[in-house]
């Protein structure tokens, strides 16, 4: 089991002696260290697994390592262990400590278009860019674990102090919903650990022992769960890279590994710093960069796959020279080496930059899977079948009551919904008890609530059997009685409609497949819904596809030959983050693209760029001079992009007929 780890990597394995942090560096194989620690403590340590917790932050990550783990035990040996990400595994401790906090099991879990949408109403507006502010602003008192009173005494102008406020309008609103948003599945079980010593027993004995993976992507309310679980002791290993720490902008905070040292004064710490991803050259450009930023453990990666190509930097045009010259240059080099396209990843700092490279590849025929797009269940038809189960497990989800009973249209509009609304704010009900109740009649004329108590009746009669039946059967009989696939074809084109519904069938398919594997109802399935972020068993690495991504989506993979495009001042670093802590993410950043490549690296950028209807000047990234001249190759294209274009397919042409193709 231990037989093809190296030193570092074995010590970590069999390290039980207190908490341990281990600084694992870009492709050092941390993955393989918490899996065989998860191996080790059951079969050597007697461990039984439904004591031992990994906690990953993508639910990719947690099926990977369960697959691993998987291959490692038998399924016996692994029965009950706990491999999750940190949301599920608060929603885990919420379903069942939830009348602790004033919940019933059965709350829902609000999406960000949902919470938004709340938001909205309180703050009265529309204006997206105040909402993401108000939004983001409440995430972030929440992630550090402030009360709205907290966040009140914390404002730092008037326009805090609204949000603050705001924030206590949009919590309780949550609770009369019996509705929590994301940052509450991580907030509410700190809270409650605290406030009840025998809960946080209960649970310390139950997950004895703590395996957290991308440690140094964790934010204050994260952190705090894993110290308040693990115990005084430190039953736990941390899995982590401050080099790689990128995510500040969406609350996760590096500094938890300066605070691991200080809570735990005997914490051990093993740095892994052989690499067994990429070649030495581009192990060199990454340690070249990274090594201008402060940081708290210095490592210098290395490897021993060879000194391998000299890294290229191209100067570009413009976007659209830059789009056709990387296209060119991986049918190029693809046919040379008989290489698939999915060998081949394009990497970029925003999204934006992403429409003229699929418009090149395009024109190239070069087949292409954007990361980072709408996720599947972002989709709309998706949120519509969601709203049914939310409500199924929920009734007082408003949100998901209006989405529901509208959707197909059934009779029940705007109107009546907005007088269903004054009554139910009067009474302190939910939508959906308001309606049943005497008052209802009064409030309501007879046409607009009879759709209304038949809708109800529907509800109800669903709920009793999501409880009883295979969710299969009660899903597919559901969409029938709703005539959800007629409404389809009669509101979109049949092509749309087609595609929509092969989405739902999907959806439906695959909640059929988890109930059965994990014995869950219909109920129980629906609280999970919310959390995932891409079907299982839907893998992109099946495609042969050249790879677009944002160096953010990029963390974690890797491909033999990596573009890493627009590589500029303002743009990579970004404009906003030209100095102090900002400035050092970039160069993370910048660390994270080197090395997703295994083989190959190219960079790349413009003399020039539009800004509007603006052609402005360019300069090649400050990271880009951070690098060895002896490792890399510069090329600086002066052709125009047509004549590029031409020259490409010169040497395409000379390749194929050297070839005899």
């Amino acid at each position: 089991m231990l037989s093809n780890l190296n030193t570092p990597q074995r010590e970590a394995v069999k390290y039980l002696d207190g908490p341990l942090l281990v600084l694992a560096g870009a492709g050092s194989g941390k993955t393989r260290v918490i899996t065989r620690k998860i191996a080790y403590l059951v079969r050597e340590c007697d461990f039984d697994a439904r004591h031992i917790a990994a906690i990953t932050f993508t639910n990719k990550a947690a099926r990977e390592m369960r697959e691993r783990v998987g291959e490692l035990l038998d399924g016996k040996q692994a029965k009950g262990m706990t491999i999750s990400t940190f949301h599920s595994l608060g929603l885990a401790i919420l379903r069942q400590e939830a009348r602790a906090l004033g919940y019933k099991p059965q709350f829902s879990v609000l999406d960000a278009a949902d919470a938004a949408g709340i938001l909205a109403e309180i703050i009265k507006t529309t204006d997206k860019q105040v909402l993401r502010r108000a939004a983001g602003r409440i995430s972030n008192w929440k992630n550090a674990l402030l009360t709205p009173a907290g966040a009140e005494q914390a404002a730092e102008d008037e326009a805090d102090a609204q949000v603050a406020r705001a924030y206590h309008s949009y919590q309780a609103t949550l609770k009369a919903y019996q509705a929590m948003d994301f940052d509450d599945l991580i907030r509410l079980p700190v809270d409650l650990f605290r406030s009840e010593a025998d809960v946080l027993t209960r649970w310390q004995g139950r997950l004895r022992y703590l395996l957290v993976d991308e440690y140094q992507d964790t934010n204050g309310a994260q952190y705090e769960l894993m110290k308040l679980l693990a115990g005084p002791m430190g039953r736990f290993t941390a899995v982590g890279d401050d080099d790689q720490a990128i995510y500040a902008w969406r609350g996760a905070d590096v500094e938890n590994l300066r605070r691991l040292g200080e809570d735990y004064p005997n914490l051990k710490l093993i740095p892994l710093t052989q690499n067994y991803r990429s070649s030495r050259r581009i192990l060199d450009a990454a340690n070249r960069v990274i090594r201008h930023n402060s940081r708290l453990h210095d490592k210098n990666l290395w490897s021993e796959l060879g000194h391998g190509d000299p890294i290229q930097t191209v100067e570009c045009k413009d976007d659209r020279h830059e789009a056709e010259t990387v296209a060119v240059r991986i049918d190029a080099h693809r046919f040379q080496v008989r290489g698939r396209y999915a060998d081949y990843a394009v990497l970029y700092r925003g999204n934006h930059q992403a429409r003229v490279i699929e418009e090149a590849f395009r024109a190239a025929k070069i087949p292409y899977l954007l990361s980072g797009g709408q996720s599947f269940f972002d989709r709309a038809e998706i949120k519509d079948i969601t709203a049914y189960l939310r409500l199924i497990a929920n009734p007082d989800d408003d949100p998901a009551f209006i989405r529901a009973a509208t959707t197909p249209r059934r009779g029940i509009g705007p109107s009546t919904l907005e007088r269903l609304g004054h009554y139910a704010a009067e009474r302190h009900v939910s939508l959906f008890a308001a309606m049943f109740e005497e008052g209802a009649k009064a409030a309501l004329a007879a046409k607009q609530l009879h759709p209304l108590l038949e809708f109800g009746e529907f509800i109800n009669r669903l709920a009793f059997r999501a409880e009883r039946e295979a969710a299969g059967t009660v899903l597919d009989e559901m969409l029938g009685a709703i005539r959800y696939e007629t409404w389809l074809y009669d509101s979109e084109d049949e092509r749309a409609a087609r595609g929509k519904w092969e989405n739902v069938r999907e959806f439906v398919d695959w909640l059929t497949r988890k109930g059965e594997e994990e014995g869950k109802s219909l109920v129980e399935l629906s609280q999970t819904v919310a959390l995932m972020s891409l079907l299982e068993g839907r893998s992109e690495d099946e495609v042969d596809a050249v790879r677009l991504s944002t160096l953010h989506a990029a963390k974690g993979l890797e491909f033999p030959h990596v573009f890493l495009v627009g590589v500029e001042e303002e743009i990579l670093p970004h404009r906003e983050c030209l100095e102090g802590s900002r400035l050092e993410e970039e160069r993370r950043l910048m660390y994270v693209g080197i090395t997703r490549a295994q083989r190959s690296l190219t960079l790349t950028w413009c003399k020039r760029r539009k800004r509007g209807q603006e052609w402005l000047p360019c300069d090649p990234s400050r990271f880009l001079a951070e690098l060895d001249d002896g490792d890399v190759k510069r090329a600086g294209d002066t052709l125009a992009p047509e004549a590029a274009k031409a020259a490409g397919k010169r040497r395409l042409a000379d390749l194929k007929a050297m070839l005899g193709g």
